[in-house]
């Protein structure tokens, strides 16, 4: 299974059409997120580029699962494959039995 970055160019300008989707939109990150198809989900600071990571086998799974979000008819996206993607996860400690 491969990893794909994927850029979404988000538009100037939003609308109340747009704003009334992004609940729908945060939904459905999250359920993709806890079936691990995405993997991250960033959006920059002034609101015109959002980020995520999608595992998947090929750009057309990954175009069929970006098209899932509620958003996608405003978005403008770019698939890149990826080679590797280091993770920072929290651990938790191991406990001891002993």
């Amino acid at each position: 299974m491969s990893q794909f970055m994927v850029e979404f160019d988000l538009p100037a300008e939003i609308t109340e059409e747009f704003t009334v989707r992004i609940p729908l939109q945060r939904l459905k990150v999250n359920e993709l997120m806890e079936n691990g198809k995405l993997i991250t989900y960033a959006l920059s600071l002034d609101r015109q580029k959002l980020w995520c990571v999608v595992k998947a086998q090929t750009e057309f799974e990954v175009m069929e699962i970006v098209s899932e979000f509620p958003l996608i008819n405003f978005m403008d996206p770019t698939i890149t494959e990826l080679m590797f993607n280091n993770i920072v996860s929290l651990r938790m400690p191991l406990f001891s039995l002993n």
